[in-house]
């Protein structure tokens, strides 16, 4: 690999720290990426397109630094094709009881002898007698929003700017560097790539001026960096159907933004019209019920301390209630736990 890079690319999710990243790059402060690549999927929010466009007339342009968009297609869509190869999204997840997996599905007719709690049911028919065809098992969706719809149109948009698009192979000594927004309060989820033609360099990391002294931003630093400049708005870049949203999320959506809100209950209830072997049905709230009937009512502090164990024993009341910071960046979905 050549120690310099072919061109100098910027990872842009629009959220608070890559947007940072760009103001400082069109001050002059980190190396000026040739570009900024944007991965759409398709389902963001207005606010998150609106934002990206301020970016554009505001700082690229003005900085000379190109924004492209890439997209490999509509998240929406694909989650409700039922011929999509994967679970597009981690939504949360109720699949068939110990009772019902022997036929596959809820609801379905059974021709089974079992003994159910002491009382023993023969060839009985009609939904399952112990759990009624609500279903038990508690899971969630493989999170594979991330890899499909951020880094799969960046690597092929980062092959063409090398001059190497698949299936070419691209010789070892040429690579492009890539600016990624990971700040020193997320450093579990600093890593590199993992392609030979991409590196990663994480600016954040070594810069001086935190609030605290140490070397290296935090969330907390981009916020007041990007309000003193009159960016305090800057959204959380997440899909408008994710289901990583709190509570208040929810209820902003609701209030606030009523055809989002819409748009989020329609797919919520599309999820499960959708046929299924399996048996597993799927939906955006933690509470496993539809999202227009959830309990996204607010939560108080007093609450909160005074449970001693998680609401719907997965997402603890202060997550239920504020959801994550920040949403999907391009090389890491910083809702949840690191993946």
């Amino acid at each position: 690999m050549s120690a310099q890079p072919a061109f100098r690319t910027l990872s842009l999710g629009a959220g608070v720290q890559s947007t940072t990243l760009f103001f400082l790059a069109a001050e002059g402060r980190i190396p000026r990426p040739d570009v900024a690549i944007f991965a759409d999927t398709g389902w963001e929010p207005a606010a998150v397109y609106a934002h990206l466009d301020r970016i554009e007339r505001e700082i690229a342009q003005p900085a000379g630094i190109p924004i492209l968009r890439v997209t490999v297609g509509d998240i929406r869509a694909d989650a409700l094709d039922p011929a999509h190869k994967f679970v597009s999204m981690p939504t949360f997840t109720i699949g068939p009881c110990q009772v019902c997996i022997p036929r596959g599905t809820l609801g379905s007719v059974f021709n089974l002898t079992a003994e159910i709690d002491g009382k023993e049911y023969t060839d009985y028919t009609g939904v399952c007698p112990r759990c009624k065809g609500r279903g038990t098992q508690h899971g969630m969706g493989q999170r594979q929003c991330t890899p499909e719809y951020k880094i799969r149109p960046i690597k092929k948009k980062v092959r063409e700017l090398l001059g190497y698009p698949h299936p070419m192979s691209i010789p070892a000594d040429v690579h492009a560097e890539q600016q990624v927004g990971f700040s020193r309060d997320e450093l579990g989820r600093v890593k590199d790539s993992g392609l030979r033609y991409l590196r990663s360099v994480f600016p954040l990391l070594s810069l001086e001026g935190a609030a605290d002294g140490r070397q290296g931003w935090t969330r907390a630093d981009c916020r007041r960096y990007l309000k003193a400049h009159g960016w305090e708005s800057t959204p959380r870049s997440a899909c408008v159907g994710c289901p990583f949203r709190g509570n208040r999320e929810w209820r902003e959506m609701r209030d606030e933004r009523p055809a989002e809100w819409a748009d989020a209950v329609a797919f919520d209830h599309a999820l499960r019209a959708i046929p299924r072997a399996d048996g597993i049905r799927e939906y955006l709230h933690a509470s496993r019920v539809p999202l227009d009937e959830a309990p996204i009512g607010r939560v108080t502090s007093h609450e909160w301390k005074s449970r001693q164990t998680d609401i719907f024993g997965q997402i603890a009341d202060a997550e239920l209630e504020l959801g994550n910071p920040d949403g999907c960046g391009p090389w890491a979905c910083r809702s949840g736990a690191a993946a």
